[in-house]
């Protein structure tokens, strides 16, 4: 399967994770307010697709496995000790995401897993929550999730989670799991798409969740208003594959989620080079409009502009951190 095949199979998810089904077709340049403005009703988009989306499994290594169609890719763990799960999906998904959990295996959940706080991988917790799950979480994650939280770049403004949806288990760098005979290490990677992303390392079966640090196929949203910053995605993914081999599978937050250590290589590069266009036309003293206007991010744009983040959005995003 070529990557843009598996871009395209993967379509529906993408619309799912950050923006509305109308700025997910949108393959033209935006201004930053005309892309503010497709933005701002995007959560209620998102919902209302989750409530009909299907939901696919996909069978990775061992006893891992991956759901993809409820925002972020959900990982599920299975086995003696009961099923874990990383990230939780959109609660609209929850018949269906059961579903597929049940003809995994038919063992309860134990254990959850919080790669951030953003709603499209957390909003699950509340119907997991308070079932004997143990919810584990970074620090800035449950801080968050338990507090009303504004993302600017959606304009929208997240309540609380009840009680009962919080991580209940936290930590500030690093932490380790044992169950259903695999070593699990949760690690932060810091100020990177948010000020609490974690990834998870299934050891055994040599397989690695990003969260939405890595976007296979596509430009990544950055939540500056909770710590996100386009060098700290760059330096979280250069951890990241300074850690995995050739015969690590990748699981992305968004996008296919079977990738490897050469795409996620190609992300960190394309990444790398927007960041550096965008910075020296900054440092040329031009305004945001100007430099969206210049189009800097063109030569990737066929590649990784063509779904969810305009190749404009994408650009103010960078702009933010440079």
């Amino acid at each position: 399967m070529t990557r843009m095949q598996s871009i395209q199979l993967s379509r529906r998810g993408f619309c799912l994770c950050c923006v509305s089904a109308a700025v997910a077709g949108r393959t033209g340049w935006l201004s930053p307010g005309q892309a503010f403005a497709e933005a701002r009703n995007i959560v209620e988009g998102i919902r209302a697709e989750a409530a009909t989306a299907s939901i696919k499994v996909h069978r990775l290594r061992g006893n891992v496995s991956v759901l993809e169609g409820s925002g972020g890719n959900i990982a599920v763990l299975t086995g003696a000790d009961g099923k874990l799960l990383v990230d939780a999906g959109i609660t609209a998904s929850r018949s269906r995401i059961a579903e597929a959990l049940a003809a995994l295996d038919p063992r309860p959940i134990t254990h959850l897993i919080n790669t951030h706080w953003h709603f499209d991988h957390a909003d699950g917790n509340e119907w997991l929550g308070g079932k004997d799950v143990v919810i584990l979480a970074h620090d800035n994650t449950r801080k968050h999730l338990a507090a009303t939280q504004r993302v600017e770049d959606w304009n929208f403004s997240f309540p609380p989670l009840p009680p009962i949806a919080l991580p209940t288990q936290t930590f500030a760098d690093a932490t380790s799991i044992r169950l259903n005979e695999s070593e699990l290490t949760l690690k932060h990677r810091p100020f990177a798409h948010t000020d609490g992303d974690l990834t998870v390392d299934f050891a055994e079966a040599n397989i690695l969740h990003t969260g939405d640090i890595y976007w296979n196929g596509t430009y990544p949203f950055i939540d500056y208003s909770t710590g996100g910053n386009i060098d700290g995605v760059i330096r979280a993914v250069d951890a990241i594959l300074a850690q995995i081999n050739e015969d690590t599978i990748v699981i992305p937050g968004h996008g296919f989620p079977r990738s490897n250590r050469s795409e996620l290589r190609a992300y960190r590069d394309m990444l790398a080079a927007n960041r550096d266009s965008v910075a020296a036309l900054k440092r040329q003293g031009r305004s945001l409009e100007e430099i969206v206007a210049a189009r800097p991010t063109a030569p990737f744009d066929a590649a990784w502009g063509q779904f969810v983040i305009s190749p404009a959005f994408f650009t103010k995003l960078v702009h933010e951190g440079v």
